[in-house]
């Protein structure tokens, strides 16, 4: 018979499970204590009682290894690991032995070297006991403070370095409370300078050293008074001998122990205001002399300047005092070798005396007949130099003008004499030229039509000489008839095409109905062919003629843009080259007579100021647009005596605006006036800008306002591509009206290349400038509902 024993132990496996569960949670708990002391900054270790070590985090490994230069590990002997280093062994075991006896305490430890920055650690040292508290062994918890200390230590340096200087400053110094003005330090300048001995200054207060007359003015400035730097301005002081001195202070206003308190450094100015007054008092005497008085530094700063100075260059005293005198006076560019010679006779000689060249404030080119002095210090090293100047230019004006007189004086007389022998020589072509085609009746076209041009060549000599004495003797004065001026320019592009290098290409673009004028036809051939000539000698290396010619309807705000011209009809004609360009430097010169670029034997100079005596003596005037190396335009305007067709009515209703915003841009303040103007009498807003730099200001300023940018492509400076450029990049969408004078092919490509559609040509009418900006606005405001 079996039997059967069952045995309960459901106890027991619920026990087992429960003891399972309890391993689980300790090493879940160590697991989150382990990572905890890894993933702190602070060093952890602990040792047993025979200096192994029990523990350590990795910033303690990593750290020990860095500093003793000893890898350690669990078992690890500390006695043993620092056995290279005896001192440190020693000072360790030390340590570790309070903490291992049971003691508990901090220290700060400092490692490094003097050839290295030095590290500090605030280091805790606890005993580690089990139940019965049985000392175990000993633990360490050591904490980074070398920020602290080093600040703890730039602070202590820096308090040095302010007693220091406090003490040593050569200017009196005094540090005294706000609210009871009581002094609460004093330097050795202080005691020194104003009589009171260090006892006598901590006893008294600031309102004892200032006369009563200013206390209401100290507590004013007091309650004025901002923490950090306050310049405290000129006041009256009064030392323990009773004298008073003028002295000007720098307060640093500073909380201390819960109170305000200022630093104050005192700089006695007495002997310098003296001074002052002595200059000012000599200075005024100088005002009364009629020539310019300066007196600059050595780096020429301008340090005085009198009456006579501001009259003769339009800069008032307030405007250029502390200014570069070569910057303000000279043109850039054009002082260097002058200067370096007169800086050389100034060292030499002490003086220099000569004539020179200035500019004033508006730009005005000045001669001036000036002396430089170098004045010297009394131990005669040089210190300042003074100039004074004479204006001379309308003296120098005179001799020109005499000495231009007695050129043409004597050009006339030249002219006489080879009149005679020229048109002896012009006769026998003319005759030649009219013969030919009666010997041989059957010559080709073209043969035909080169013997017609050589014929009308000499018949314009033969009328040259005589305007040539003409204008020599009696001015520009000649046979003037009703003209239709669209024939003349087209037999000169006819000459030009003929006669000019096959590397130049002559375009034409003439109005068909252009208007006719009331002029003699010799001297405006004479006008057209010497712009075409010089059109040719810019271009050595070939390029574009293009002979155009309009008819322009001048209104008010359009005559007002240039000094000759005057409300009414006009025929502008006009010569474009894409040749080497005419710099700015010698911009108002080339209408002078005799002055050319042209080498010797190449040209006489007389060639524009011919062109310039004829136009004006027509009635009209000449506009000149140039580029260095894009080319050059001349237009010449010539008042209209008759139409061909039917007048345009000027009465025609000009497009509004409806209040957008324009930004103009140009460096001549005269066009964007007159533009300003025109626009805001046509109910629209304006801003306008004088170069590149402060249209790109302004633009980021009114971005989101502007409605369009109106800009002059040639502008100083940052031209018109460039603050172009810069605009796109600042707002792709930005609507842009380019304007210039020069109307080229080289012009036209530029605005391409730059995504310019709308162009318009200098000088516009008004009526141009409005339905120009209509048409922009128009289609902007298309897009923005297509979009929208």
């Amino acid at each position: 018979m079996s039997r059967c024993v069952v045995i309960d132990i459901s106890e027991r496996k619920q026990a087992q499970e429960q003891l399972q569960q309890a391993h689980q949670d300790v090493q879940l708990v160590n697991d989150r204590l382990t990572g905890i002391i890894e993933g702190t900054h602070d060093l952890i270790a602990a040792l047993d009682l025979e200096f192994r070590f029990i523990a350590f985090n990795s910033a303690y490994k990593q750290e020990f290894q860095q500093i003793f230069g000893k890898t350690i590990a669990v078992g690890m002997s500390l006695i043993d690991a620092l056995a290279h280093l005896p001192e440190e062994q020693a000072k360790a075991v030390a340590i570790w032995g309070r903490a291992l006896r049971g003691e508990e305490f901090t220290v700060i430890e400092e490692f490094g070297d003097e050839r290295l920055e030095r590290n500090y650690y605030e280091i805790t040292y606890s005993s580690i006991r089990n139940a019965n508290h049985q000392q175990l062994g000993a633990s360490h918890i050591g904490r980074d403070i070398s920020d602290r200390k080093r600040s703890e230590n730039e602070l202590r340096d820096s308090e040095a370095r302010y007693r220091l200087l406090f003490e040593s400053n050569p200017n009196p110094m005094w540090v005294f409370e706000l609210e009871t003005l009581a002094f609460l330090a004093v330097n050795q300048a202080a005691i020194a300078h104003y009589g009171y001995s260090k006892e006598e200054f901590l006893s008294m207060t600031l309102a004892d050293i200032i006369p009563p007359a200013y206390i209401t003015s100290l507590h004013q400035s007091l309650s004025n008074f901002t923490p950090g730097q306050n310049d405290l301005g000129v006041w009256k002081h009064r030392k323990k001998d009773g004298s008073l001195i003028d002295v000007k202070a720098l307060a640093h206003i500073f909380s201390f122990a819960g109170k305000w308190t200022s630093l104050v450094l005192i700089d006695d100015i007495s002997d310098r205001l003296q001074a002052e007054q002595k200059i000012r008092e000599q200075a005024a005497l100088l005002d009364v002399a009629t020539d310019a008085i300066c007196v600059r530094d050595l780096e020429h700063h301008i340090l005085f300047w009198n009456k006579g100075a501001e009259r003769l260059y339009g800069w008032k005293t307030a405007e250029v005092l502390g200014k570069n005198a070569i910057k303000l006076l000279y043109r850039p560019g054009e002082t260097l070798p002058e200067f370096e010679a007169i800086q050389a006779t100034l060292i030499r000689e002490g003086n220099w005396q000569g004539e020179i060249q200035k500019v004033t404030k508006d730009g005005k080119t000045i001669v001036v007949e000036s002396r430089w002095t170098l004045v010297r210090d009394g131990l005669g090293n040089p210190k300042s130099i003074l100039t004074v100047s004479t204006d001379i230019t309308e003296k120098k004006q005179l001799e020109a003008q005499f000495l231009r007189a007695q050129r043409l004086e004597s050009l006339g007389t030249l002219a006489s004499g080879i009149a005679h022998d020229f048109n002896n020589i012009l006769t026998p072509i003319l005759a030649v030229a009219q013969l030919l085609p009666l010997k041989f009746p059957n010559l080709d076209e073209n043969t035909q039509q080169l013997l017609s041009i050589l014929e009308g060549s000499a018949k314009r000599g033969a009328d040259l000489v005589k305007q040539i004495l003409s204008f020599t003797r009696r001015g520009v004065e000649g046979s003037r008839t009703i003209i239709q001026a669209r024939h003349l320019l087209l037999d000169v592009a006819q000459v030009a095409q003929r006669t000019f290098p096959k590397s130049i290409e002559t375009e034409t673009n003439i109005a068909p109905d252009l208007w006719t004028v009331c002029a003699d036809a010799t001297q405006l051939h004479q006008v057209l062919m010497n712009l075409c000539v010089n059109a040719r000698d810019a271009m050595p290396d070939g390029g574009t003629l293009t002979i155009s010619a309009e008819n322009q309807c001048m209104d008010e705000s359009y005559a007002r843009m240039y000094v000759d011209a005057k409300v009414g009809l006009y025929v502008v004609m006009t010569i474009t080259d894409t040749g080497t360009g005419i710099g700015p430097e010698i911009m108002d010169r080339i209408f002078d007579p005799f002055f050319t670029t042209k080498e010797v034997g190449k040209g006489t100079g007389l060639g524009l100021s011919t062109v310039m005596g004829i136009v004006k003596s027509h009635g009209g005037f000449v506009n000149v647009y140039s580029e260095m190396g894009k080319g050059s335009t001349f237009e010449v305007y010539l008042p209209s005596s008759q139409v061909t067709e039917t007048q345009v009515a000027t009465d025609v209703e000009l497009p509004r605006g409806n209040g957008e915003l324009i930004l103009a841009v140009d460096d001549e303040a005269t066009i964007c006036e007159i533009t300003k103007t025109a626009l805001e009498s046509h109910n629209y807003r304006v801003l306008t800008a004088s170069d590149g730099i402060e249209a790109l200001a302004l633009y980021a300023q009114y971005k989101n306002d502007i409605s369009v940018v109106l800009i002059d492509m040639m502008m100083p400076g940052i031209d018109g591509s460039t603050t172009i450029l810069t605009l796109q990049r600042m707002n792709p969408q930005v609507q842009i009206i380019a304007m210039s004078g020069l109307m080229s092919n080289s012009t036209t490509t530029q605005n391409r290349s730059l995504g310019i559609q709308y162009f318009l040509p200098k000088p516009f009418t008004v009526q141009a400038l409005l339905s120009t900006l209509r048409e922009v606005l128009t289609i902007q405001n298309s897009k923005f509902k297509i979009q929208n």
